[in-house]
């Protein structure tokens, strides 16, 4: 009989932001994995997920989340983890893992799911989407993502300031994840391509420390890791100017 491996967005940290299938998902697993850092504290995911299953249910697998500079150490931890939910898939057959966001942009499960599949023969990979930061900041600072024709530009600012300073050199909307600790970069980038004063910023959204800003208001103080920013085109021509 195959095992099932499913990847399921939890969103950014609010639980009411997990769909239906998620949650039906979760509760359908005979286990739901979540990723903690060797640190130990609770991350987003478990504490979303333990608004829907017992905490007996889940099990929380290290992974080297952080680990950027030290590459044997972080193929060391992906692959002691991918063992971990191998094991668990021989036992129960129906493993879940919850992931912020969606599992199939800038995921941990889709590594995962690629060390997994080569030691569990048969194994069947599925995913549950889920909702992203971008969405839910441009729900909770009223900007709007695309309009008519407009491309959308996602960047992981991990991949250096510059990367973003190029894409918000072009059209559309560009919106940066990950941006917390270059923040100063990130302010002069909009400053230097026009961008600063429409785009917008925001951390922890859903949670009891959310904040959500005008990016005009970044000084160059470090954020939390996962900040997330979205920077829109200039828009003239009123209503329907863009398509």
């Amino acid at each position: 009989m195959s095992s099932r491996l499913v990847g399921v967005g939890v969103g950014p940290g609010d639980p009411e932001l997990v769909t239906v299938k998620g949650v039906n998902a979760l509760r359908a697993a005979d286990v739901v994995v979540v990723p903690v850092m060797d640190t130990g504290e609770r991350g987003r995911a478990e504490a979303t997920v333990l608004h829907y299953v017992p905490a007996a249910k889940v099990v929380r697998v290290v992974f080297a989340l952080n680990e950027r500079t030290d590459r044997a150490r972080r193929e060391a931890a992906w692959d002691a983890a991918g063992e971990r939910v191998a094991e668990l898939l021989r036992e129960h057959g129906a493993v879940a893992f919850a992931t912020i966001g969606d599992p199939n942009v800038y995921s941990t499960f889709t590594y995962l799911a690629q060390t997994v599949a080569e030691s569990v023969p048969e194994l069947v990979v599925e995913t549950v989407p889920g909702i992203t930061a971008m969405q839910d900041l441009a729900a909770r600072s009223g900007a709007v993502l695309t309009e008519g024709t407009e491309p959308l530009t996602l960047v992981p600012v991990t991949a250096g300031a510059a990367v973003l300073k190029d894409a918000l050199a072009g059209p559309g909307t560009v919106v940066a994840y990950k941006f917390g600790r270059q923040a100063g970069e990130v302010a002069e980038a909009l400053r230097e391509t026009g961008r600063l004063g429409d785009a917008v910023w925001g951390s922890a959204l859903g949670l009891a420390e959310e904040s959500v800003r005008p990016a005009a208001e970044l000084d160059g103080a470090p954020l939390p890791y996962l900040s997330t920013l979205i920077a829109p085109p200039r828009r003239d021509g009123g209503r329907g100017g863009k398509l």
